[in-house]
Order: structure tokens, then sequence, then C-alpha cells
């Protein structure tokens, strides 16, 4: 029987998981749930009149655990604190979606997932609720102006009478061209409520322009239930003339042209198309751009001077401003239109040069909205006109108009940088290099190496923390983090990104190990802490390394790739494309004089599994079609049945290739972050699983924190029992973790008697002249400066008490329920009656954070003097005392007060 080394988990149902790692507790380190959360601007667009935009805010709904989006509008000629004035405009547990200005201006309409998503809303851009425009029992997608009183939209004509026969039944048909759903384009008048279909085709629309005079409408029509298997057949572009009801195919021979736009003029329209060796399979290359003119229907390439292609364009007026491709970053370029050709202009956005991307375009295209951000600088948005003229293209009168991630502006940033190397083939690579905090010259640090997906994936000097990498919280750890662009990433020439054509995983493994080597070479890194982590084609590079590296990688996290390609080919939803591009044909086909191709059993890491040993942690979506969940279930089989590496499997129930669920999210960066803590920092203390947090032992845990001596709360020093001051930070005052008890009191005055079940309680009923002796000696004893707080701190103590006085020892504690003002006095006929005292030990309750210092009982027990002048003054609540969550004025009685003491630093 074989001999299984290490203890192999598998999680299939996923529970909360605890924190992590102290350090996440840290306010100046970044979180998981801060990351996940980052604020950008999306779906903008200009107001006709171009004094404002609109555009959504995605958020996280802990009730629906998945994020939604709320529509926001900004004015540009309102300002409040030197920035444009944005409104809210909606606001719900449902996504808004889609928003666009009406073409007078006053309405923004809009899509919503509320009431199953099948109707149409409106809202002024003066303010008040939103209202319902129509309902469509079809559903209502992709909506856009023809004219100012008619929208176009996506949907379909209904269920057929096959669709009613099958309603009940949830089999999942594969394919089945004759009971196809095909989607149309649609028009509805908002006047007469009238709505006409506009596409009449067999086959379904996925994705249509309309031009800025309503009278064109160009249409992208997919021809097969499995083009996204196979690529085959190719769609189909259409151009329906609306006016004369009329339509005819048009550019043909282009692979996947998409991206339509109309020319300002609207006598034709700009698209873009791929260009590479292999369109027979949708292979990768590069994308370039292209006009077609209407009235001859001819296309014309557009001259980029540029061999990398494009990201990106915005068509501004006829003119184009384009994103063009170029390694890790994007250069924004100006094309001006002349009569035959395109005169190249290069913007000029000062310091955000190659680190901006075009959001939005005016409809004069005289203004531009942009993202702009670094790698090592959180995103801002910005306006700015474009003015012609004489010097050229000229970038002007740039105003931010938004502010979003306020919280996260004071978070220590990773500095990161471009870093080049020599990679395969003896090229040149690139990739993201983000360095440790606190770096020191001289000192090695573990790397982590995160690979991106694609593979024709590009990381970019730009911001991307996400719940798949996060550089941010790996350099607060302490480690160096490289994203590097491997041969075959997008974003470079097409040469680049089809060299990993009959050489899958070959080059790309060879840049990896030369960026390490890199960077060892320069005194970075050490290299016995390497971890690998990666989603998609980033986790398939990431397993082939620790297979043919068996010894390399401390820890490894791959998310949602592949082991099998047998497999693969028949389930992933593109399988055939991408397979037959990069494998040279189907597993069956007969290749160098064997029966079968033999390619895809070599570059299948399933059959080798036996040489990893590297620690793994596995993560799949149950309802992944990218990446196929089984593919998760054969990695993890092989790794616990051969037994040399540990393994964890986490499958994601109901989750397709990229993980949606806000706690899903969270769950894969805690748990990967404490393997990589347990295997590459070495720092991870497991969590107890049967401790709860808020259980009587935890208490008595916490209880470690505390100065005990023989059973009395206190620091014990010359025979003298003191109260414990506690540190609120670096060069600061201390407080008193508990008010003065019983027990520290009678060190001071022998004549004072208590209870000895009350030796850990706060002592009271003390005379303004009693504590002001107890100060002097205890002054006198120590040689050191106690007080009771002053008027400042005295004020802010009791604002901090009274947010948590409800949870501590008071009145509404005693209640068992939220108690109103009016039900107190009756409550305290019960209370009266008690024979015994309702204030308990000092350190009950949970403590309250000032600064560093857990500090006990601020809020509740008894009520605490400090001092005014030169008169006592009270904060806090006793037991005795109700909360009023109406009322900060309300004060304490002075009938159950104790003293807390201050220790000048």
């Amino acid at each position: 029987m074989r001999s299984i080394k290490y203890v192999l988990i598998l999680l299939i149902i996923i529970p909360p998981v605890q924190d992590v790692h102290s350090q996440e507790k840290d306010k100046t380190k970044w979180t998981p749930e801060e990351i996940i959360n980052i604020e950008n601007v999306r779906s903008l667009s200009f107001s006709p009149d171009s004094k404002s935009v609109v555009w959504t805010r995605r958020k996280g709904s802990k009730e629906k655990d998945k994020f939604v989006t709320d529509i926001y509008m900004t004015r540009f000629d309102l300002q409040k604190d030197g920035m444009p004035r944005t409104i809210q405009m909606t606001n719900s547990d449902e996504s808004d979606h889609s928003p666009i200005f009406s073409k007078d201006g006053e309405f923004i309409y809009f899509l919503s997932s509320r009431e199953k998503g099948k109707k149409l809303w409106k809202i002024s851009v003066f303010g008040g609720e939103a209202t319902e425009v129509n309902e469509f029992k079809n559903g209502i997608t992709n909506i856009s102006w023809i004219s100012s009183n008619s929208l176009a939209f996506i949907s379909y004509d209904g269920k057929t009478l096959y669709d009613e026969e099958n309603k009940k039944d949830d089999t999942k048909v594969i394919d089945d061209s004759v009971h196809w759903k095909i989607r149309k384009v649609y028009s509805y008048d908002l006047k007469s409520k009238q709505i006409t279909r506009l596409t009449n085709t067999n086959y379904p629309v996925s994705t249509y322009t309309v031009s800025h005079n309503g009278k064109y409408l160009v249409t992208r029509l997919q021809m097969s239930p499995h083009y996204g298997v196979d690529g085959s057949p190719k769609p189909k572009t259409y151009l329906f003339d609306i006016e004369n009801n009329t339509s005819k195919q048009i550019i043909k021979g282009y692979q996947q042209p998409g991206r339509f736009q109309f020319a300002g003029d609207d006598n034709g329209l700009y698209f873009s198309a791929e260009t590479s060796s292999s369109p027979e399979w949708e292979g990768p290359g590069i994308t370039e751009l292209y006009f077609f003119k209407i009235n001859s229907s001819t296309i014309s390439k557009v001259n980029l001077d540029w061999e990398m292609g494009i990201s990106g364009y915005q068509v501004t007026g006829t003119n184009i401003v384009v994103a063009l491709s170029n390694k890790a970053v994007t250069t924004t370029v100006f094309y001006k239109k002349t009569s035959t050709t395109w005169e190249k202009e290069i913007l000029d956005f000062g310091e955000k040069n190659d680190h901006i991307s075009v959001i939005g375009v005016n409809e004069s295209g005289t203004m531009l909205a942009y993202a702009y951000s670094t790698a090592s600088k959180l995103p801002r948005w910005f306006t700015s006109s474009l003015e012609i003229g004489k010097r050229g293209i000229l970038v002007t009168n740039e105003k931010e108009f938004v502010l979003l991630n306020k919280k996260l502006t004071k978070k220590p940033i990773a500095k990161s940088e471009i870093f080049y190397w020599k990679g395969a083939l003896d090229e040149e690579v690139n990739g993201m290099l983000y360095y440790p905090e606190n770096y020191e010259p001289g000192k090695k640090y573990p790397l982590v190496i995160s690979i991106h997906g694609g593979p024709t994936g590009t990381d970019r000097d730009t911001w991307s923390e996400r719940w798949s990498t996060y550089p941010q919280i790996f350099s607060q750890r302490g480690a160096f983090i490289l994203k590097p662009n491997y041969h075959g990433s997008g974003n470079h020439s097409q040469e680049f990104v089809e060299s990993i054509k009959g050489h899958y995983y070959d080059l790309e493994e060879v840049d990896v190990l030369n960026g390490i080597d890199a960077l060892d070479k320069l005194g970075y890194i050490d290299r016995d802490k390497l971890g690998l982590m990666g989603w998609s084609n980033g986790a398939i590079i990431a397993t082939m390394l620790t297979l043919r590296h068996p010894d390399m990688f401390k820890v490894v996290a791959p998310g949602a790739g592949d082991v099998n390609w047998t497999s693969d080919y028949g389930t992933c939803r593109f399988g055939v494309t991408f397979d037959q591009y990069y494998f040279g044909g189907a597993p069956w086909d007969d290749v160098d004089g064997k029966s079968y191709n033999e390619t895809y059993i070599i570059k299948s890491p399933l059959f080798e599994i036996e040489k990893i040993k590297t620690p793994t942690i596995i993560f799949h979506g149950s309802e992944d079609r990218a990446v196929p969940r089984d593919q998760g279930w054969e990695y993890y089989r092989g790794l616990q049945q051969v037994g040399k590496a540990p393994v964890k499997f986490l499958w994601f129930p109901g989750q397709p290739h990229g993980l949606q669920k806000i706690t899903h999210q969270l769950r894969k960066m805690k748990e990967e972050l404490a393997w990589f803590d347990t295997y590459l920092f070495e720092t991870y203390k497991p969590e107890n699983t049967a401790f709860k947090k808020e259980s009587p032992l935890a208490k008595a845990i916490e209880m470690n924190d505390w100065s005990i001596h023989d059973g009395q709360f206190g620091v014990w020093s010359d025979n003298t029992l003191f109260p414990e001051m506690v540190k609120m930070g670096t060069d600061t005052i201390q407080i008193g973790r508990f008010e003065v008890t019983n027990a520290q009191y009678a060190a001071f005055d022998n004549n004072y008697h208590y209870s000895l079940m009350e030796t850990n309680f706060p002592i009271t009923g003390l005379s303004q002249d009693k504590i002001n002796s107890y100060i002097e000696w205890i002054n006198q004893k120590s040689g050191k400066t106690y007080r009771l707080p002053n008027s400042a701190e005295g004020k802010n103590l009791h604002k901090k008490a009274y947010k948590v006085a409800p949870k501590e020892n008071t009145v509404n504690y005693w209640a068992g329920f939220e108690i109103t003002f009016d039900e107190v006095a009756i409550l305290k006929e019960k209370i009266d009656s008690v024979k015994t005292s309702l204030i308990k030990e000092s350190g009950s309750f949970s403590p309250l954070k000032l600064g560093k210092a857990n500090v006990y009982d601020i809020g509740g027990n008894v009520a605490e003097y400090y001092l005014e002048g030169s008169r006592l003054k009270t904060y806090g609540y006793s037991a005795y005392d109700f909360v009023d969550p109406n009322d900060t004025r309300a004060t304490p009685s002075n009938d159950h007060t104790g003293f807390r003491l201050i220790l000048e630093k």
C-alpha cells in the first residue's frame, strides 16, 4: 500500500474562514476586504451639453453576497470642496446599470436587475425616485438611442411552443440549432409605447451599434450555437438601413470584426479585427483598426504606424483616439482623418503619458474622460478638452472630476517598476516588479511570482489589485512580486504573441526562470523562498513549473487551471479552437507515426504528476466552462494519490471561471494567504477549529494579557499593587486598562475595607479629596506622574463611551432588548427591587481599542471622573444609567462613579 506522507484536505462546501494572520488587523495593512472593494468609475457617458457625466460604481451587497452597481451623476457646473458635484442617483441591493442621458439631457434612462431585469427605467437629473418606463416580457439589454423618442435594444420574440412544453424540464440541450433562441434588435417608441423588430434574421445578434443620425444599424450575427467552441462557421456582419428597412452583409474575410463605432458624420464606421496566422482557429495575434465607407462599401486599413496593434479606441468626430498596445503600458495617440488617410498625432498628458485609459468621449469629440493609475498609484479620473490647432492636437483644461477610494489613500503602497530581462529565444521580456515594504538594499527577500492568464493577458503598469492577484498584501508580508509578461502575452507584437504556438509551456517556462535568475543576480531575492500563484493560464504555467522543477518552489496556488488536455478538448467551451491552435490538431489526429496526437499527453501534467512535491492549494468553480471543474478534481486526486505534496482543494459551488460571490473571493484570498504564510513565510499559526471567539474560554485567554497578582488586577511592584497602564501608541500617554479597583485603593488606605468577592471591582463613592490623596501617594510611591483625564480627554472618552455603552454594563444591557426611553422608568421599578449590585468585576465585557491599547469598561459598569479645571466631571455610564440613542446630551449620574488614571509619558 502506498504510504501517504501528508495529511490531505478536500473542501467542497465552504464555510466562513477566520482571520488568517494577526497583521490583517493592523489598519496600516492591506486586507482582502479592501482589495476586492476598490472603487472604479464604470459605464461612463456624457450628457448632450457635455456639462455632466453619468457613470456607475460597484458595491458589495452582504445580503445577496455579490457586487451590485449604483448610478452616479457628476455635474461640472456645480462645485463642492473644489470638485465637481457628484450625486448618487440610485441606491439599492439590485444592480442599476447601462445609464444613458436622454437626448434633451433631462433624464437618465437605465436598466436594472430589479424585478427580474425586464424593465426600462428613468430618473430625472434633478432627483427623485426612479420610475418604470416599460416592461419587456422577453427581457431587454444593450440600450442605445435611435432618435430623441426611440431606443434600440436587444431581446427575442418570445417562447415558442417547444419552449413552453419543456419549461419544467431542466435538461440542458447542448446543441440544437433548430430551437435556438434568436436575439434580435428592436426599437421602442417612448411616446407610442410601440415595439418594432429592426432585424429579421435567422441568427442571433451578438452586438450592434446605431449611427448618430439613427439611419444605420450594424450588427454581428452568430451563425452557430457552437461557434465559441470550434470557431466555425464565422460570424457575419450586416449593415441595416433602418429608414428603408434593407440590409446587406459587409466586412467579409476579417477575423473577429467588432468594436463598431460610426464616424461623427455617419459616412462610415470604424471597426477592429484580429490579424493572426490561424484565423480558422481564431488564433491570437494583434488587433488592428479599419474604416468601412458606407456609400462605396470599401474598407481601408487605418495606418497606425505601429507593429503591436491596439488595445482600444474611441471615435472623436471623424477622427479617433487610439490606445496603442505597448507591452506593459498603452500609448494614447490621436489620428486625424483626411480625405485619404489618417495623420498620427501624439497626445501629451504630461506625467500621465502611457498610463491613461479613455473611458468616454462627448458627442462632438471635443472632450475626453479617462482613468489614470500606475501599479503604485490608486486610480483617479479626469476630463480634458481636445483642441485641434496649428500646433497639433492639444490636451487642455484637465480636471479631476471625482475622488474615490479615499480611505485607501493613507495606505502604504508598494514601490513598483517595469522590469526587463532576457527570456526565451534570447529576446527581451518584461513584467511588473513590486518591492517589499520597507525594502533595504542588500537584503534578500522571498519572491512571489504571480502569473497572468490568457495566455494573451498582460500585466501592465496600472493599478490591478483584485481577488486573483494582490501584490500589495504580499509586499507587506515582506516579498518581491514579479508579474511576468511571458511569450504569448498580448499587448506585444504578433510574432511575440504567436511565438508559443507549438511551444506551449516551453518558452513561458524559460521566461519565468530567467526572470528569477535576473532578480537573483541583482541580489534581490532568496532563491530558497520562491512561491507561485496564478489563475487560468497562470495556474497552468505554475503547475508545469512545479512539475519540471520539483525542488525549486516552496508553495504554489493554482486557480482554475488545466492538468489534462485530452479531457479539456471536449469539455472546455472553447476547447477545440484553443487546443487545435496550440497543440497542432485534435487528440485523435495521427501525428508522427502514432494513431493519436501525443502532444496532448506530453503537455498534460496529469501524466507526470508524481514528480510534483510543492505544497499545492487548488481553487476551482463548480460551473467553470473555460477550464472545466473536473480539471480541479483530476489535479487534486492525482496529488492526493501520489502523496508527495501537501494538497488542499477548494471547490466553489455555483461559480464560473471568475469567482463572483463576495464570500468566495474572500475565502480564496484568505486560504491562499494562509497557505503562503505556512509554506513560504513560515508565519502561519492555524486557527483552533473548536475555539469560538465569543466563548468563556476566549475571555480566559484574553486575560493572559492582563497584569494580575495573587488574583488581584494590577502590577505588583515594591510590595505595592499599582493600576495596570497600557500604551495607546508610540510616544503617547498611557491609560489605565481598568478603573482603579478596590484592592488597588486599599494598598493606599489601610482603613478601607471591601468584600473579598469585590476585590477587582471598581472603587466608587470617593470624594475629590480622597482621589487627590490617592494620586499624590501613587506619584510619590512610583516616582511617576499619574493624574485624572483632563477636560479634552474626558470629553473625547465620553464620545467613545457613548458609542459602545449600549453593549456594555448599562441599563440597556440589563433590559435584554432594545429598550426605549419611555420604558426606562418602568424598568427601573424592577431594578430597584434587585438586592445585589448590578456592577460587575472589571473587564467583564469586551474591550475598546484606543490606539493600540485594549481598554475595558469605558462605556459601562461605573461612570468615571475627569477634571475640568479643578472640578470633577463624569464621563461614561454606570450599570444604573440608560444610554439614550436619540440624545447624546444625557449625562450619567454621580451615584456609581469611579476613576481611571492617566500616566504621563
